[in-house]
């Protein structure tokens, strides 16, 4: 009988040594900001004013909700191993850019067969539905090499082109305070708009605001200038979901909060003719000549996109580029760079410099990246509006920090960033010529760093830091609030990215 309590004490312990060590759920925390119920939805945990954190899943080509193609080859170039490889390359772009769109928006793949390709100057994109592939990102690979001596972008991808407001389609949203993380509000009249619409929410710089951020205080020094009211117009490209009476239900959350004391907001329709999509850059090795480790006079971007929706860059590498692997301007909406690295830049190590994935515009995901050597590995300029998401990506041999880097970001996810450096939200003050503060509503999320300074600006919302891995310090300046910190050098956060989270949030069945 003792035999067989002893077996039974023994199996029990096993029992639960073994739970202990492979149960998922044992050591786990979960935010209090928000929760995930057992079929994979997430419910929201919102402040006094109604704020949440916001859903950044909508990201990305098509917001995720299309998987991205493998379109067909239309066009084969094989290199010359001579600066007529440009020259090849660019007319095969103008060949296919004829081509009609496909019943998908494409017009078909060229596929530049393994070799070397010397590139004198540019390579330029300005049609939809080209996707420029390769045969691998190794140097073994297709590798196109940048001879230029000037700060060139070795592939250009861009339309033509603006955003233009419809005449007469402007209301205002009648709203005292439409909180962060919201998809709808109302407005003074609908009868201009219909589900489908492409609408701008336009947020308005006010000098109130400006004043309440202590903007018009920046500490002056040669070159600092003053935040002025009508340079922080905020404009957040949207759809219309939904039309209830006055209500308007949007594609993508509100990223800050709009207060009628800080001018409200407004809606228009508008058009953005010249805009391309369905461009997709894949499977290339890039590198760029240079003379010694501080050379300027050499290829600065592998690819930059401008007036552009709905593309991506994927499976990529770029070394010895004195900025970036890519970079999107504030026209670039909606694109997904995949799997891609940045490797050595060279450069003077200083400002406007080493910038390795660098996002001005908004919509955009970049995922499973990987840099070394740089300065802002991961960031997002002045008045960048959200949502946008860095995810599952690292960075070595940092020589600055990752984060937005100046002049009001809004709501961007730094979601398992992993960095030898540091993560900052803050505010820089008289840095540049007065960068200030870098923005609202950030959130970072299951971040490791060497440290990091995550701050509140004095107005206008909050930014986050859950789970960081890493030490905390009080970053430029004394004095400044500190963000909604929760979890630090906690292991076992649920979800362990916010990122997949939300994005499986979307399928969740009752």
């Amino acid at each position: 009988m003792l035999k067989k309590r002893v077996a039974f004490t023994s199996f029990i312990i096993i029992l639960a040594f073994q739970l202990l060590s492979v149960s998922p759920g044992v050591f786990h925390w979960e935010s209090s900001f928000l929760k995930v119920n057992k079929n994979g939805s997430i419910i929201y945990k919102a402040d006094e004013k109604g704020n949440t954190i916001p859903d950044f899943s909508r990201v990305g080509f098509y917001g995720g909700d299309k998987k991205i193609p493998d379109v067909s080859i239309v066009k084969t170039v094989s290199p010359s191993g001579t600066d007529n490889d440009e020259l090849i390359i660019q007319a095969a772009i103008d060949e296919v850019a004829k081509l009609p769109l496909d019943k998908n928006g494409f017009r078909g793949a060229i596929l530049l067969k393994k070799g070397t390709y010397k590139i004198p100057q540019s390579i330029r994109i300005s049609a939809s539905g080209i996707v420029l592939r390769g045969e691998g990102d190794q140097p073994e690979g297709t590798k196109l090499i940048a001879t230029s001596k000037k700060q060139v972008s070795l592939i250009t991808v861009a339309g033509n082109g603006n955003i233009k407001e419809v005449k007469g389609s402007r209301v205002k949203v009648t709203d005292a305070y439409v909180p962060t993380g919201t998809f709808s509000f109302t407005v003074a009249d609908t009868k201009k708009f219909k589900k489908g619409d492409k609408i701008i929410l336009f947020r308005p710089g006010t000098q109130k605001w400006i004043d309440d951020l202590k903007m018009n205080q920046i500490e002056e020094r040669p070159g600092t200038k003053q935040w002025q009211a009508k340079e922080y117009d905020l404009s957040f490209e949207r759809i219309i979901t939904k039309i209830e009476g006055n209500k308007i239900s949007i594609d993508n959350p509100v990223v800050m909060p709009m207060e009628t004391k800080y001018g409200g907001a407004e809606i228009y329709n508008y058009s953005f003719e010249g805009r391309i999509k369905h461009v997709g850059v894949e499977h290339i090795y890039f590198e760029s000549e240079y003379e010694k480790d501080t050379s300027e006079n050499h290829a600065w971007n592998a690819v930059a996109f401008s007036k552009i929706e709905h593309s991506w860059v994927r499976n990529v590498t770029a070394k010895y580029f004195g900025n970036s692997c890519v970079t999107l301007d504030g026209s670039a909406k909606n694109i997904s760079v995949l799997n891609s690295n940045c490797y050595d830049h060279k450069s003077v190590i200083t400002g406007s410099r080493r910038y390795s994935f660098n996002n001005n515009g908004q919509l955009n995901l970049f995922m499973n990246c990987k840099a070394t050597d740089g300065r802002h590995d991961y960031v997002t300029g002045a008045r960048t509006c959200g949502p946008n998401v860095f995810y599952n990506s690292t960075a070595a041999k940092t020589h600055a920090d990752i984060g937005p880097h100046h002049r009001w970001s809004t709501g961007t996810l730094y979601d398992n960033i992993t960095t030898d450096g540091e993560i900052n939200i803050q505010d820089r003050g008289n840095w540049g010529s007065g960068h200030g503060w870098v923005g609202v509503t950030q959130v970072v999320w299951n971040c490791t760093v060497k440290r990091a300074a995550v701050q509140n600006p004095w107005a206008s919302g909050k930014n986050y830091c859950i789970g960081l891995k890493g030490e905390k310090y009080d970053g430029r300046l004394k004095g400044r609030q500190d963000a909604e910190w929760e979890g630090q050098n906690k292991d076992g956060l649920q979800p362990a990215s916010l990122y997949v989270a939300q994005l499986k949030a979307r399928n969740a069945k009752p």
